[in-house]
């Protein structure tokens, strides 16, 4: 599992504003208002060299002073559940209130890390105010300024010692076979997907959006193939569905796609791709999971001659940049094309898997740079010698150039174009780096 760290306090002690800095971009959108928190909040954050998940738990509360407390008990109960460790904030302008204690409370009774942040501490008087909060009675407590980012280096490298380096995962034993997620929002037909491939009722599954139990690992064996299958639709069902609903089913999805190699995007034919849907797909594309895009329910579309072509040229124009990614239209409850899905999804593990020699690399690759060389910067002319495929998880490459630091964008994509035209990554993230010779 990847490592997951949540964001939890009460609203307005400026949890999104801590969030974003520690993903280092404007991602929320943040106000002075309580609860104005709107942007589903979970990103990647990196700190040397070690990468987690980041949940801002701030976006479920509901601005009523009644309801208050029990949502935040359900987004402490979440964060306790769901994440690995827990920053809890506060603020020192106002002093512990009682929130904060009930918190507090409930925070000190899981056997997980929790880093009490004390936030808005900019200047000495303030750090004064802030020992206060050493009543609360955590061990580990940081005093920080989330608009000015001083103090949250320490409190970076705190939860960072915490992930093991040789990113150890639960499911060594499994080395070797492909593991695929099937991720996508709640209700377009995950858990039926599973249950259609594996020829059984695996999950329980009703047409309530959000009835499927929890991550589930499937060891699919049949037709001379093997893999896991990993279930994401994982929520345990809330009497007030639809809100959390999507958080809790988003959170679930990032947490298995840390798990798998191919994640499989599944899409309603009839709704097309959400918003939701794109950010989970950049999200897997960012963490450098293959991707195979599949559009369920194809047997309810209206057919006219040609669309499925025009319908997968619309997608590909909302997936862009990364298009190169298989896209199959299949239906669950038909058992249409289901198992060609997962062919595809072999196809694209075994892409991500590839190692092209260094010859035919190099034989390739240095015939596109001299069919189209870098553009020349500040009149020097880019030379690129030598091409290698890194040794990592993700198809990495390095290309050796006398001004590496010169190369710009335009000439990244077209070096990627190249590599895609000739050896087969379809469905797979390509990283390439320019070094020095």
């Amino acid at each position: 599992m990847g490592f997951t760290v949540a964001i939890v306090g009460r609203p307005n002690v400026g949890k999104s504003t801590f969030f974003n800095r520690l993903l280092e971009q404007r991602k929320a959108i943040v106000d002075d208002v309580s609860g104005v928190t709107r942007d589903r909040q979970y990103g990647v954050a990196e700190w040397t060299g070690k990468s987690f998940n980041v949940v801002d738990t701030g976006g479920f509360v509901p601005n009523s002073a009644d309801i208050f407390e029990t949502e935040i008990r359900k987004q402490v109960k979440f964060a306790i559940d769901e994440a690995n460790a827990m920053i809890f904030m506060v603020d020192v302008t106002t002093g512990i209130t009682d929130l904060d204690m009930a918190m507090a409370d409930l925070l000190r009774r899981s056997a997980k890390p929790v880093y009490l942040c004390v936030n808005k501490v900019d200047n000495s008087a303030r750090l004064l105010d802030a020992t206060e909060f050493y009543s609360l009675g955590f061990e580990n407590i940081f005093f920080v300024s989330s608009i000015s980012g001083s103090g949250t280096g320490e409190i970076l490298d705190a939860i960072t010692t915490l992930i093991p380096d040789d990113g150890t995962d639960e499911f060594a034993a499994t080395e070797g076979l492909p593991k695929f997620a099937i991720i996508g929002q709640p209700n377009v037909g995950k858990s039926s997907l599973l249950n259609a491939l594996v020829g059984q009722e695996r999950t329980i599954v009703s047409e309530i959006a959000g009835t499927t139990r929890d991550t589930i690992h499937t060891h699919y064996k049949l037709f001379q193939k093997e893999f896991f299958l990993i279930d994401t639709a994982g929520i345990r069902r809330k009497n007030k569905v639809n809100e959390d609903l999507e958080f809790y089913s988003v959170i679930r999805a990032i947490k298995a796609m840390d798990d798998a190699d191919v994640c499989l995007l599944l899409i309603d034919a009839t709704n097309g791709i959400t918003a939701q849907d794109l950010n989970i797909f950049s999200l897997a594309h960012k963490k450098g999971k293959g991707l195979v895009v599949l559009v369920n329910k194809w047997d309810l579309m209206d057919k006219q001659t040609n669309t499925a072509r025009d319908y997968e040229k619309l997608l590909k124009e909302k997936l862009a940049p990364f298009t190169d990614v298989p896209i199959m239209f299949i239906s669950v409850t038909e058992k249409m094309r289901i198992f060609q899905a997962m062919e595809k999804a072999l196809e694209v593990y075994e892409n991500k898997i590839r190692k092209v020699p260094t010859s035919q690399l190099n034989e390739i690759m240095l015939k596109a740079v001299e069919a189209y060389h870098a553009p020349v910067v500040r009149g020097n002319a880019v030379k690129i010698k030598y091409v290698t495929q890194l040794p990592t998880h993700v198809p990495s490459f390095a290309f050796f150039a006398n001004y590496p630091d010169d190369i710009k964008t335009p000439y990244r994509n077209y070096l990627e174009n190249k590599l895609r035209e000739n050896f087969s990554f379809t469905g797979v993230p390509i990283r390439i780096y320019f070094r020095k010779k």
